[in-house]
């Protein structure tokens, strides 16, 4: 929302409903608010399955679901655009529970892993597009320092994560958060808050290594060294 539009809004509508808040807009020239359709969001398709109800709009893009941790092909999935970071994945002929951690839009493969909370689903650094900043210019301290501490989330309801943020010459930021957040998913909004006061938000289109690829690289790292001494090893 916009500086202006802020201005001529009036929170909270506390305990009114959504009738009633039609009828004082009707009252007060609002007509066009009476004619105007309802949200048809997707949080508004009721018990149907997601996967059925996307498949009602998209042609399937059948792609193989891969193990993160060795690469091995586990099933089929009918389009990786049905499924959700986090999200268990239905996978025929698999006893055990595994959950979407990553997806490859380019070839249609989407990785899973053996646990609800596996390393591969979580970060601690995001960028955003644009910030979108409700005071309509960034704070002062990250104008002048580039840098400020604040809070975070991109779920409604969540536990606000300590982070830094960091501005970029185009207006984007990078938050690098205190610990890593399960299932961080690009599309989603990024919101930041100071204090009781929420800064602004901006959409999701970057996100920084996974804890298990970060954990891959550090045993490489350790394994590297020894693999060197070998080969420096005189010839018996």
């Amino acid at each position: 929302m916009s500086q202006d539009s802020l201005r001529h809004t009036v929170f909270p509508l506390s305990g009114l409903t959504k009738d009633y808040v039609k009828k004082i807009a009707a009252e007060a020239g609002f007509q066009h608010v009476l004619k105007k359709k309802e949200s048809m969001g997707i949080c508004f398709i009721g018990e149907r399955n997601f996967e059925d109800f996307i498949l009602e709009y998209l042609e399937p893009k059948p792609g193989n679901f891969v193990s993160i941790e060795d690469g091995k092909i586990m099933g089929e999935h009918k389009g990786w655009f049905t499924l959700t970071l986090g999200q268990r994945a239905r996978i025929g002929g698999q006893r055990d529970a595994w959950f979407v951690v990553d997806k490859d839009i380019t070839t249609g493969e989407v990785y899973v892993g053996p646990t609800t909370n596996h390393p591969a689903l979580f970060r601690d650094t995001v960028r955003t597009d644009r910030f979108h900043w409700i005071t309509e210019d960034p704070p002062t301290e990250l104008i002048q320092t580039k840098m400020m501490e604040c809070h975070f989330r991109f779920i409604h309801q969540m536990p606000l994560t300590p982070c830094t943020v960091t501005l970029n010459m185009d207006g984007s930021v990078w938050i690098m958060l205190s610990q890593p957040i399960r299932a961080l998913t690009p599309g989603q909004f990024a919101v930041l808050y100071k204090g009781d006061e929420c800064l602004g938000s901006g959409k999701i289109v970057r996100l920084g290594p996974t804890e298990h690829t970060l954990q891959q690289r550090r045993d490489r790292m350790k394994e590297a060294p020894v693999a060197k001494e070998r080969t420096l090893e005189p010839a018996s």
